[in-house]
């Protein structure tokens, strides 16, 4: 709230400099701020009374979008890639899928390994988790094993994390 938006009718007013004024009648204090050239600016409405400051708004305004811009920065964002594989899946292209794999581990991504069973193949469940144990060993310089292999429906899936970002 700014200005006139403020609708308590005292309030715990702070200077410019940042020095206590005391409790002010809410019309003093927009005459204080008015002489100053500055905005009456709410900055604790829950208070008793409520904490206004003496300060140039639209300054404040973009020193905090300029925050907020730096903080996005410096933010990271973590894709999560899949990998499918199956019960039966042969030599090469296990190597393919776990170079694809390296790959995106990488880049910084995480990756969710996949098995789906189709038919009668659900029986042998084992045969999937070696799959998936194979596969952690084949990344395990690039990837750590964030959550080990576990069954949902009729697929098993496993997630790998990039290396650097484990001993972090």
């Amino acid at each position: 709230m700014v200005n006139e938006g403020i609708r308590a009718r005292e309030v715990r007013l702070i200077a410019n400099d940042g020095s206590q004024l005391g409790v002010k009648s809410k019309q003093e204090a927009l005459q204080i701020a008015e002489r100053a050239n500055l905005d009456l600016v709410l900055v604790a409405p829950k208070a008793k009374p409520p904490v206004a400051r003496v300060m140039d708004f639209g300054k404040y305004r973009f020193e905090l979008q300029k925050k907020q811009r730096e903080a996005r920065k410096k933010q990271k964002v973590i894709n999560v890639k899949e990998v499918r594989l199956s019960p039966t899946i042969d030599v090469n292209d296990f190597n393919t899928k776990t170079k694809n794999a390296q790959k995106f581990l990488s880049k910084g991504d995480k990756v969710k390994v996949s098995i789906r069973f189709k038919g009668r193949a659900i029986t042998h469940k084992e045969i999937g988790y070696d799959v998936l144990n194979r596969f952690a060993k084949a990344v395990a310089d690039v990837a750590t094993v964030e959550s080990r292999a576990k069954m949902d429906g009729r697929s098993m899936f496993m997630m790998l994390a990039p290396q650097a970002e484990s001993k972090a």
